[in-house]
């Protein structure tokens, strides 16, 4: 059974740092894709980046260049380094696993974590 386990959220101020990290258990993570998605408080998950099987990554327009996904298939862990953080950034992050096709759409990843919740905040 395939489980994922967030960590590292917290409270910072902008223009802080944060790496979240993704702990996967039950299976191999190298044949899994990771996508790291948020969620504000009335507003829909949005993906923040993802990363398939042969560390292609990607990531949507605001994230680019500040923030940075990468993956440990020794320790089973997939992390987010978030940088130069800003308000609207504040959300739930989530990781979540997909077999096969890689894709953006968290519709298409069939196991989630519980989150991890980041602030930034003056």
């Amino acid at each position: 059974q395939l489980q994922l386990a967030e960590s590292g959220g917290g409270l910072v101020q902008p223009g802080d740092s944060l790496r979240l990290s993704c702990a996967v258990s039950g299976v191999y993570l190298h044949y899994y894709n990771i996508g790291w998605f948020r969620q504000a408080p009335g507003k829909e998950r949005e993906e923040v980046s993802t990363i398939n099987t042969r560390d292609m990554t990607h990531y949507a327009d605001s994230m680019k260049g500040r923030f940075t996904i990468s993956r440990d298939n020794s320790k089973n862990t997939a992390y987010l380094q978030m940088n130069s953080l800003k308000p609207e950034d504040t959300a739930i992050y989530y990781c979540a696993a997909s077999y096969g096709t890689w894709s953006n759409d968290p519709d298409k990843y069939e196991w989630w974590g519980q989150g991890t919740q980041v602030t930034v905040s003056s």
